[in-house]
């Protein structure tokens, strides 16, 4: 198992098969992390297989570049709370989502472009109990993300940060009509608190929601993104008046010019590669672009 900087214990498997007097390395690409990402460790290179199984996932396009989305994740915050006066909702993932805009809100703090006496709540159990098992698991962070946790444990000047423990707390949070970053999943919005904290800010137009990860066709979260002037929420109907941001750079996903620098590390081409987990337009037209700029020899199953 090799790290794959995809979430906490996302894994590559390097399988070495024996037959008879051969043996064959199998290697599984898993879903491979984007490299320079907050907390984790860049995917392992690997040098050799002679049968790949490699992700597709956005093998396609390209991702936002990681500055450009911490200036619009500070501006969001920044306006919401200082001009406007209302509250910042988030929704996230539980795992890895969450923790990165844990980690980019306290270095936005540290470097002094959001405010120092920042209250951000984490209203979801499953967050709350993946962010404490992130935090047992230093040697698998990188440096500046160790370096940031110590400043956060050890700085009159790091944020407020509190994480729900019970209904009653997720329900007094609905009662904050300023100056808190609320983070909840679930992170499309169909499930979880979430619906909660949206019943209860989208309708102002002093709040604002920010869109931090992947909304698939059919959910809440892409019907907000589409521009929906209403919102079906607990069989009720919400005005959207809250402002929205779409981050598109916080994806834990490696884009396509990440794909193809980890393929570009094996030192000669497996003898076969297999282009999976990704929609079928994407996986072909990945392979597409691994046939012709590698020269492999790639199907898609």
């Amino acid at each position: 198992f090799r790290d794959a900087g995809h979430i906490l214990g996302s894994a590559i498997l390097e399988v070495w098969v024996e037959e008879g007097s051969k043996t064959r390395k199998l290697v599984f690409s898993g879903d491979l992390g984007m490299p320079g990402r907050p907390i984790l460790k860049d995917p392992t290179p690997i040098d050799s297989a002679d049968v790949l199984l490699v992700e597709s996932t956005y093998g396609n396009r390209l991702h936002k570049t990681l500055p450009e989305t911490v200036e619009e994740l500070a501006h969001a915050v920044n306006d919401t709370l200082t001009r406007k006066k209302g509250n910042v909702i988030i929704p996230a993932f539980a795992v890895g989502r969450t923790q990165d805009l844990l980690y980019l809100l306290m270095d936005l703090v540290r470097q002094g472009r959001l405010p120092r006496n920042l209250a951000i709540f984490v209203d979801s159990p499953m967050a709350g109990s993946a962010t404490e098992i992130t935090l047992r698991h230093g040697e698998l962070m990188d440096e500046e993300s160790r370096e940031l946790l110590a400043w956060f444990r050890s700085s009159p000047e790091a944020p407020y940060l509190r994480v729900t423990e019970n209904v009653e707390d997720s329900m007094a949070l609905n009662k904050i009509r300023q100056g808190a970053v609320i983070i909840s999943a679930s992170g499309m919005c169909d499930a979880g608190r979430i619906k909660h904290h949206l019943k209860f800010n989208l309708p102002r137009s002093e709040c604002t929601v920010i869109i931090a990860g992947f909304q698939a066709e059919g959910t809440l979260g892409r019907r907000i993104v589409d521009g929906a002037k209403t919102a079906r929420i607990f069989r009720e109907v919400v005005p959207v008046r809250a402002d929205l941001y779409t981050l598109g750079g916080l994806s834990a996903h490696a884009d396509r010019d990440a794909l193809v620098n980890w393929l570009s590390r094996f030192r000669k081409p497996p003898g076969r590669t297999f282009v999976v987990h990704g929609e079928s337009e994407t996986a072909l037209g990945f392979a597409d672009l691994i046939r012709e700029g590698l020269g492999w020899n790639v199907d898609v199953p």
